[in-house]
Formats: C-alpha cells, sequence, structure tokens
C-alpha cells in the first residue's frame, strides 16, 4: 500500500514539497535578519565587513529589541511559514494533519515536562563524551568552540533582562514562539510525514530527531540535542497531540529562561553553559531509567486520547479517499 496526502501526494512528493518550502524559508529568513540588521549597523560598513558588525550591534544592550525581532522573525520564515504552506499544498487547511486537535490533559503536560528535564539529565554526559571526543580533531574542534562561543554569546544578549516586563516579552519571544515553530515543523510536519510514510515510527523518530539537532547548529551539543529531540519525538508519537509538545517544551524553555533571569539580576554575569548541572554517566543511567518509568505512565494517562485521534484520522482518510482518484490505501 502506498501512502498518499489527503491531496493524494505521494511520500516523496510530499518531501520534496516540504524540502522547497524550507529553502523559500531560508532565503526568506537570512532577508528578513538581513533587513533588521541594517538598520543598526554603522553608517558606511564595508560589504566584506557586514556579518561581523551585524553580530557585534545585535550584542549591544541598547540594539537588544531588534536582537529578539531578528530571532523570533527568522524561526517564523525558517520553520512555521514553511510547515503552513506544505499542510495547505498536501492536506488542505485542517491543522489536524500537523497534530492539533482537542484530546488533551493536564497530566500528558506535567509527565511530558518532567520528561523533558530528564532528557537534559541524560544528555549532559554525552555532551562532555562529545567534547572529548572533538577535542582530539583540531580543525572541528575550533570551529565547535567558535560555534558555541557564539551561541552563548547571543543567548547572553538576550537573555539581559532587567524588568519583569523585559522578561515577560522573552517568555513569548524567547520560550513561547521557539516551542511552537519547532514542534510544528518537527513533529507536525516532519515526523509526522515520516511515520504515516514509512510505517516505521522509531525510524521516523530517529531521523527527526537529527534533523531537529542539526538545525540548532552546535558540534558539541549534537547528540544532546538529538536525545532531547527523540524524547519529544516519542512523546507526539504516544500523544498524537501536537498542543502536548508544545507546552510541555514551552514550560522547558521558561525554567531555562528564569534562571537566566535570575543571573541578569543577582550574578551580574550571565552563563548560558551553567545552566545545565554536570551530571556524572552514573547519573544519566538513572535517568533513563526514570524516563522509560515515566513514558509507561505517559502512555496510560494518554491511551484513551490517542484512540480518538487515531479514530478521527481514519474516518478523515476515508472521507478523503472516496473523493479521490488516489485512495490512500489503493494497492499499486
Amino acid at each position: 500500500m502506498q501512502y498518499r496526502s489527503v491531496k493524494g501526494y505521494s511520500g516523496w512528493s510530499q518531501l520534496g514539497i516540504l524540502l522547497v518550502f524550507f529553502g523559500l524559508g531560508f532565503i526568506l529568513a537570512g532577508a528578513v535578519q538581513l533587513l533588521i540588521g541594517l538598520q543598526i549597523i554603522p553608517p558606511g560598513t564595508t560589504t566584506d565587513k557586514m556579518a561581523e558588525e551585524m553580530l557585534k550591534a545585535m550584542m549591544k544592550p541598547e540594539n537588544i529589541s531588534y536582537a529578539r525581532l531578528s530571532q523570533v522573525l527568522g524561526t517564523f520564515c525558517l520553520l512555521f511559514i514553511p510547515a503552513s504552506l506544505y499542510l495547505i499544498v498536501c492536506h488542505g487547511r485542517n491543522t489536524f494533519w500537523l497534530g492539533f486537535n482537542k484530546q488533551i490533559n493536564g497530566w500528558q503536560v506535567l509527565i511530558g515536562l518532567f520528561l523533558i528535564f530528564l532528557a537534559s539529565v541524560i544528555a549532559n554526559p554525552l555532551a562532555e563524551v562529545s567534547k572529548q571526543m572533538v577535542h582530539h580533531l583540531k580543525g572541528v574542534d575550533s570551529l565547535a568552540k567558535t560555534m558555541e562561543d557564539t551561541y552563548n554569546d547571543q543567548v547572553a544578549g538576550l537573555s539581559n533582562l532587567k524588568s519583569w516586563n523585559e522578561f515577560l516579552m522573552a517568555l513569548v519571544i524567547m520560550a513561547f514562539f521557539p516551542a511552537l515553530f519547532e514542534e510544528i515543523f518537527f513533529r507536525g510536519a516532519v515526523q509526522n510525514l515520516l511515520e504515516r510514510w514509512w510505517k516505521l515510527p522509531l525510524l521516523a523518530i530517529l531521523v527527526t530527531s537529527l534533523l531537529f539537532s542539526l538545525i540548532h547548529m552546535s558540534v558539541y551539543l549534537f547528540l544532546s540535542r538529538a536525545v532531547l529531540g527523540f524524547v519529544l519525538g516519542l512523546m507526539y508519537q504516544r500523544s498524537r497531540n501536537l498542543w502536548v509538545n508544545i507546552l510541555a517544551h514551552f514550560l522547558n524553555n521558561s525554567v531555562a529562561l528564569v534562571q537566566l533571569f535570575w543571573m541578569a539580576n543577582h550574578q551580574g554575569k550571565i552563563e548560558p553553559d551553567k545552566i545545565d548541572p554536570n551530571v556524572p554517566i552514573w547519573g544519566g543511567l538513572i535517568a533513563v531509567a526514570f524516563t522509560y518509568g515515566l513514558f509507561l505512565l505517559f502512555e496510560k494517562v494518554s491511551k484513551n486520547n490517542r484512540e480518538i485521534i487515531m479514530a478521527r484520522e481514519q474516518a478523515l482518510r476515508d472521507k478523503a479517499d472516496s473523493f479521490s482518484i488516489f485512495p490512500a490505501n489503493k494497492k499499486i
């Protein structure tokens, strides 16, 4: 049986459409961030120095609003727009096909938050292992360190919150929108496509988690973010409700933002790399055991909702097949 979308597109066609829209989103994101950057760079900056001067200007306290606007609009163009266009072209306007539905309960979100926390605990030792491995590759290590320093500087600049008004604004821009846009693209579009197409949920989750980590542009934290992506992917696969992921992801981002807010107002120096405590390997293994237990509980509180969602998906498929010349279940 060949998988087809509601509008009759095959798996390969859907993947091609999503990649085209992602490419367009990448170009649009770059253009938007360039336009914002041009507003704050020194007059007379030459083309070869433009990128460097934009980065410096974004780090200045007086330009923090431009930096935050650049971040949220860039992510919106890169992830949200491609996922939305993909939905419209391949499935129509029903956001159900991206994972949005009403079957959700508070226990799912609460357990999801703890699962993300445990994923961070598991990932911490992996980050140290990655650093030790990369240290033996001088060229790669130098690039990795530069990328990590740049990322930490950007987070420190964006998180330089001196008032409650700034903190509340940052909750939306730095905590909610990233969670919303990332979950819509990676779990709502990519994982859903691969899982429905391949009929291999774990493989779809693994591939999506690697792409999720890759887009964050970190060598040292590649494995760590892949672990987080895998846990988020498994959460969505068992709940079938994207709101569970978005809310749990948002709450996790909020906890990190609270820590940065405290650093800004009590330590004076913001150190994003000091948010997560150092965890030994044995601590990560214990966290794996707790994660397994929590997923069993997550499965229990999600079962009824998931069955309702899957039944609705099948009903929508049957309805779409009755009007399509390419039935999803037609053998060819």
